[in-house]
């Protein structure tokens, strides 16, 4: 009995020092790029601002699985396994299952977490913040605000200027290289 105690202290201490829950089931597959080409994704858009309201039947028809498990289960990727984790290209981080603007690459930064960490969102209406009491912890979920898709969570403990870590799963995230910087590589290469 004492060592069944002592095992179970261990996993919920554990657990308290990871502030990102994951899960097993994650892969390292993002992108319109990666998407089956069997399904047609209709609402994705990079400049439609309007509400998206699917049935979970019509999201689980256009997304990925991967994608369909974190943006509309929950899920969590198992760390370090996002292409974007280290990506430091100047661009646009959009949200892989609407195409909603969510983080612009000048925001991101390495917060050793092992999921893409940005300090500031596109915009106010970018992100929907909602209490998160899963896994024994309270911590705040950050959605895309188009979709709601399950993005990440949020956390106070981020640099300046908000002092906010955004821990977003990089399998619901695309990415658009900044059309400058490709245009000035291209010209010197």
């Amino acid at each position: 009995m004492r060592s069944l105690t002592k095992n179970i202290l261990v996993l919920i201490f554990a657990g308290l020092l990871q502030q990102c829950s994951y899960s097993q089931s994650g892969t390292n597959h993002n992108k319109p790029d990666n998407m089956d080409s069997t399904k047609k994704n209709s609402v994705y858009s990079q400049t439609d601002t309007s509400k998206v309201e699917l049935s979970e039947a019509e999201w689980k028809k256009i997304l990925p699985e991967d994608v369909y498990n974190i943006a509309r289960q929950k899920g969590t990727e198992r760390p370090w396994t996002s292409k974007y984790e280290s990506l430091t290209d100047k661009g646009t981080y959009y949200c892989a299952a609407c195409g909603n603007p969510l983080f612009k690459s000048d925001t991101k930064f390495e917060s050793g977490c092992g999921w893409p960490s940005f300090y500031e969102p596109i915009s106010k209406s970018s992100i929907i913040y909602t209490p998160d009491h899963s896994h024994g912890m309270t911590r705040t979920e950050v959605q895309c605000g188009r979709c709601k898709a399950h993005l990440g969570h949020v956390f106070d403990d981020g640099p300046p200027p908000t002092g906010l870590r955004y821990c977003i799963n990089g399998v619901v995230l695309d990415f658009e290289k900044a059309k400058e910087a490709e245009k000035k590589y291209n010209q010197k290469q």
